[in-house]
């Protein structure tokens, strides 16, 4: 009794022992519930904030505070669910995005087979394209094509120009190819939050022309959370979801360590972020990720890093619920 409160106690300070996400285990997905997963990459995003590719290690380090019941759903999803640290994905050609994003697809592609769930820390928000390559239409989607849960300031449904200075499959492209190729539904799927700054005043136009339910933040402010959470309700009913997060949906004060960051219209406060994400409780999850964290801009006390954790633990604790109820 004595080794097992101590090591309880030990288990939550994230400044000891070895940082595996939420000090999960360190194994394959084989047999797993569900599989936590780094995306180190960060040349989908052409801009000149390239350090998304150091967000996994960052939430890594801060996310054992993270590892705690869930005091809403009453769980604990470490015992709820089998839950492994699945590692990184390796990019040996880190600078070739169209190479990385096929790597992404190939490693998802073994988890999707697994049966595992993937949650994963991204890196910027091309990794998007790349696991949903993998698992729409996959084994854990039932052969179907999933339907987006999406918190972003920006679209990411790129279709002026062919790439994103020299990146094809880009953090700015993936809604589009995404749907082109089948992988999503785009009128099954929503985009909430949008406020970015546009460079042309039809910015809005390709994820309307796809389909996409899109609530903008000034939708949003004045339709008020309840009417949109009907709506996420509602599009998303009886589908496979896939919750992407950008954390430059948020507002600056709470993640200020982001790529391309909106300070311009206050953004999503935590509670209000939370609060749409838990509109998809109980809804068959196949994953998520969290992206954009950009740690070398990051406050002392590493508030975003700690935030990308906090909202990777909601999609935890919303598969792991699923998977205690299955049984």
């Amino acid at each position: 009794m004595a080794r097992e409160h101590d090591k309880s106690m030990m288990d939550n300070l994230y400044w000891w022992g070895v940082p595996t996400l939420f000090r999960a285990p360190h194994a394959a997905a084989d047999g797993a519930d569900i599989a936590l997963v780094g995306v180190p990459h960060s040349t989908g995003n052409g801009t000149t904030e390239r350090d998304q590719h150091l967000g996994p290690r960052a939430v890594r380090n801060v996310s054992a505070l993270q590892r705690r019941v869930h005091g809403v759903f009453e769980i604990d999803p470490w015992t709820s669910a089998h839950i492994v640290d699945a590692g990184d994905v390796p990019f040996p050609r880190a600078n070739d995005n169209e190479d990385c994003i096929q790597r992404i697809t190939d490693f998802f592609a073994d988890i999707d087979s697994s049966g595992a769930r993937p949650v994963s820390i991204g890196g910027d928000h091309s990794i998007t394209g790349g696991i949903v390559q993998a698992l729409g239409r996959g084994k854990i989607a039932g052969g179907e094509p999933v339907s987006f849960l999406h918190l972003d300031a920006h679209t990411d449904v790129f279709t002026k120009v062919d790439h994103f200075l020299g990146a094809e499959k880009s953090a700015a492209h993936w809604g589009a190819y995404l749907a082109d190729q089948g992988k999503v539904d785009p009128t099954r799927s929503m985009q909430i939050g949008l406020r970015g700054h546009p460079r042309t005043l039809d910015w809005l136009q390709p994820s309307y022309d796809y389909g996409y339910n899109i609530v903008t933040m000034a939708d949003y402010r004045k339709r008020g959370a309840a009417d949109v959470i009907e709506q996420i309700k509602s599009v998303l009913d009886g589908r496979p979801v896939y919750i992407t997060f950008d954390l430059d949906c948020l507002d600056p004060t709470v993640a200020p360590a982001v790529s391309n960051i909106e300070p311009g219209v206050t953004g999503f406060s935590m509670d209000e972020a939370v609060e749409l994400l838990r509109a998809a409780r109980g809804m068959n999850i196949i994953g998520g990720d969290v992206v954009c964290m950009m740690p070398t801009k990051d406050s002392p006390n590493q508030i975003t890093a700690m935030v990308g954790a906090a909202i990777m633990f909601e999609m935890i604790s919303m598969i792991a619920e699923n998977c205690a109820a299955s049984t």
